[in-house]
C-alpha cells in the first residue's frame, strides 16, 4: 500500500513526475463523466460522493499500480478502481446499469408466480385502504430487501438539475459542516452531514433560497457562522456518551437471510457509533473522523458531534416528490415551503407513480412482512416472515402509506445513499427526515409526483 505519512516526500515525488496541477484538472474532467467505468473509493471503502476540485488533490500511484488521489497533506482521499471490481458478480437476471458492469442494485429475477393476483412489485405492497388497519399498523411487503438488497441504479443518463455551486478550493471540511448544519436547522435537509459539498447540499441551498427569498453564499464562512449563531449556536458541540447510549440495545449484526432477521428481537442499531451518527444526522465515518481513536462504547467518553437543532414543525398540506431533482418538498396550507429533503425516488426500470395521490396512514417504527409470493424469492425462504421493527429494518423508522397501492414514503437503514441511488418506486428519506415529515402530516395530505 502507498505510504501517505510523509507528505513532503509525496509532494516532491508528485512535482517531479508532473502529477500536480495538470493532474487535478484531469481528475476533474474524468470523474465528472457519469458514464465512467471506474469508481473513486474512499479509505473507508465507500464510493466517493463528490468530484474533487482542481487544486484539492494530486494524482499518483500506489504500490499496486492503482491511481490514487491524495490531498496536500499527503492523506489518501480516494483510490480509483474498475467499477466491475467493486460490484459483486451478478447472481440473478436483469440488465446491468453500466455496460459490462454487474449492477448490485438489480432486481431479483422474477420466478413463476403460479397465482392470479396482479401484484405491483415496484415497492411495498400495502393493505387495502378500507381494511381497518389502525394508524400504527404495519406495512406489508417490499420488493427489495432493504439493506442487503438495495434499490437498482438508474440506467438513464444523469440529468444535472441544480447548478454546480462554485466553492473555494480552500473551504475546509468544518466550514462545509457548518453550512450543512445551518441548512439542516432551517428544514432544508442536506442528507447526512459529512463535511463534503455535493448535489444534496446544492439542492438544499437552492431550496433555502426559494423558501426565504434570500441568497446564500457557501463561500462566506463568516456569514454562515453568524447565521448558525442566530439559529442555535456553533455547528459542533461536545457530547458525553451516557450509560444508556452504551447499553443499547444493539444487535451484533444485521443478517442477510430474512429468516434470521425474523429471529432478532428488533432490527436495532449494531453499535453506539451507528446510533449516535443517526441521532446527530451524521455520516458514521465522519463521526469517527471527528473522534479519532475514541471507543464509543465507554460511558462518560466526551466526543464531538454536530448540533442539527430541533426538528422542523408545521402543518404540511401538500407534498411534491420531484423525480428529476430526487428531492421532496413539503408545503403549508398557505403554499409556503416548509421543508425539503433529498430522496431516492424510483428508477428508469421501476418508476414511481405519476400524478397525485394521498397519504392514507402513518406508521412509526413499522415492522415488515416478507411474503415470497409478493416479494422476490430471498434465499431459501418460502414462508411468510414477520421482521421486527427497528432503524435497520427494510423501511427504517417510518412508513407513510400512499393511496396508490404498494407505494409509500419511508425511512432507510442506509442514509448515506439517499439522493445518490434509486428506489423501486417508493420515496426513501433518511430516518430522521422521514420522522420529521411524518410528524407534520396527516392522512389525506396530497403527494404529487413531478418530473
Amino acid at each position: 500500500m502507498f505510504d501517505f505519512r510523509n507528505s513532503g516526500l509525496v509532494l516532491a515525488v508528485l512535482s517531479a513526475t508532473g502529477l500536480t496541477s495538470t493532474s487535478t484538472a484531469w481528475a476533474q474532467s474524468v470523474y465528472d463523466d457519469r458514464s465512467s467505468q471506474t469508481l473513486l473509493i474512499s479509505p473507508e471503502g465507500d464510493i466517493l460522493d463528490y468530484v474533487p476540485e482542481a487544486g484539492e488533490v494530486f494524482i499518483s500511484r500506489d504500490r499496486m499500480g492503482r491511481t490514487v488521489l491524495v490531498d496536500r497533506m499527503g492523506n489518501l482521499v480516494a483510490t480509483e478502481i474498475p467499477a466491475e471490481s467493486y460490484y459483486p458478480p451478478r447472481q440473478r437476471g436483469g440488465n446491468a446499469g453500466l455496460p459490462g458492469v454487474d449492477d448490485p442494485y438489480a432486481e431479483a429475477e422474477q420466478q413463476p408466480r403460479g397465482w392470479d393476483d396482479d401484484v405491483t412489485t415496484a415497492s411495498i405492497p400495502d393493505a387495502a385502504p378500507n381494511d381497518g388497519l389502525p394508524q400504527d399498523g404495519l406495512p406489508q411487503d417490499m420488493s427489495y430487501g432493504g439493506p442487503d438488497l438495495p434499490a437498482p441504479a438508474d440506467t438513464a443518463p444523469t440529468r444535472m438539475v441544480t447548478p454546480e455551486i462554485p466553492v473555494k478550493s480552500d473551504l475546509s471540511r468544518l466550514e462545509i459542516t457548518a453550512l450543512q448544519v445551518f441548512l439542516d436547522r432551517e428544514g432544508v435537509s442536506p442528507g447526512v452531514i459529512d463535511g463534503k459539498m455535493g448535489q444534496n447540499v446544492n439542492k438544499a441551498i437552492v431550496a433555502w433560497e426559494q423558501m426565504t427569498g434570500e441568497t446564500l453564499d457557501p463561500n462566506n464562512a463568516d456569514d454562515i457562522l453568524e447565521r448558525l449563531r442566530l439559529s442555535g449556536g456553533l455547528a459542533i458541540k461536545s457530547y458525553t456518551i451516557s450509560a444508556g447510549d452504551a447499553a443499547g440495545p444493539f444487535v451484533a449484526s444485521i443478517p442477510d437471510d430474512y429468516a434470521h432477521k425474523a429471529q432478532l428481537p428488533a432490527m436495532s442499531y449494531t453499535s453506539t457509533v451507528e446510533m449516535l451518527a443517526e441521532r446527530f444526522h451524521m455520516d458514521e465515518a465522519y463521526l469517527r473522523e471527528l473522534n479519532p481513536g475514541v471507543d464509543f462504547s465507554i460511558p462518560g467518553t466526551i466526543i464531538k458531534v454536530v448540533e442539527p437543532g430541533p426538528a422542523k414543525k408545521g402543518n404540511v398540506a401538500r407534498i411534491v416528490a420531484n423525480k428529476g431533482l430526487k428531492q421532496v418538498f413539503a408545503y403549508g396550507e398557505d403554499g409556503s415551503l416548509i421543508a425539503a429533503y433529498p430522496a431516492s425516488i424510483g428508477s428508469s426500470d421501476t418508476p414511481s407513480p405519476s400524478g397525485t395521490v394521498t397519504i392514507e396512514r402513518i406508521a412509526l417504527d413499522p415492522g415488515y412482512t416478507y411474503n415470497p409470493k409478493v416479494n422476490f424469492q430471498q434465499g431459501n425462504n418460502t414462508q411468510i416472515l414477520q421482521i421486527p421493527p427497528g432503524p435497520n429494518g427494510p423501511v427504517g423508522t417510518v412508513w407513510l402509506a400512499l393511496s396508490k397501492p404498494t407505494y409509500g414514503i419511508h425511512g432507510t437503514p442506509e442514509p448515506s445513499k439517499i439522493g445518490r441511488t434509486q428506489s423501486h418506486g417508493c420515496i426513501r428519506l433518511t430516518n430522521w427526515d422521514a420522522t420529521e415529515l411524518a410528524k407534520m402530516v396527516k392522512a389525506g395530505v396530497t403527494v404529487e409526483f413531478v418530473e
